[in-house]
């Protein structure tokens, strides 16, 4: 992530809470650390009383990733206001803040920021992305992964990425949205045929994925 941008803020969210296991962390270069669970005292300080009251409605570990993410943008970008456009994606409506992206699911939470729009997805890689692939991916992208058996996965992320960064609704997987080209760390896509956009790919501790573009 370094290699993309110096300048770009990275925070690790994980459930590893010793005290090594967080000098390793900022050891590889990240900002800020924070542990799974998230803190109840922070989530209350870095949310507000309307996102809690809608998180009550979700199951624990929904309620859990939806005020997670709220409580690192707050983290990073301090008390700012957090609204979804028209696309149904968050932003931070204060002038001159920092685009977002944000991706929660299966206990883990992702959040991208940088100075122009950005996206992301992280998906477990237990999900059965190889019963559903023929509804995401045509034959042609499917070769792309090689023998990889977490291509799939690799895959969704990449096109629920390039989803997010069209910022609009109603497009489909297999048409308008192409994966082109492959390789270690990245995969290439194409929005309603646009130019080629490069996503970064990493795993995360063997049994997740996430896709950026920043």
């Amino acid at each position: 992530i370094r290699g993309t941008d110096e300048n770009l803020p990275i925070l690790m969210v994980s459930a590893r809470q010793l005290p090594e296991d967080k000098h390793k962390g900022f050891l590889v270069g990240t900002d800020d650390y924070m542990t799974k669970p998230i803190d109840q005292e922070e989530l209350l300080l870095r949310t507000t009383p309307e996102e809690r009251r809608a998180a009550a409605l979700f199951a624990p570990r929904r309620r859990a990733e939806y005020l997670g993410w709220r409580a690192l943008v707050r983290r990073e970008a301090g008390d700012v206001r957090i609204v979804y456009d028209a696309a149904g994606a968050p932003r931070i409506a204060d002038d001159g803040a920092p685009c977002i992206g944000v991706s929660h699911g299966a206990g883990r939470v992702a959040v991208a920021f940088s100075d122009r729009p950005c996206a992301v997805d992280v998906e477990s890689l237990l999900r059965p992305f190889d019963r559903l692939v023929s509804r995401y991916l045509t034959a042609e992208e499917r070769r792309l992964g090689g023998a990889d058996a977490r291509f799939p996965a690799a895959a969704w992320c990449a096109k629920e990425t390039l989803y997010k960064l069209a910022g609009r609704r109603e497009l489909d997987l297999l048409r308008d949205l192409r994966l082109t080209a492959a390789g270690e760390g990245w995969i290439e896509g194409r929005i309603c045929g646009g130019a080629p956009l490069r996503l970064d790919v990493r795993m995360l501790d063997g049994d997740a994925v996430v896709v950026w573009r920043l």
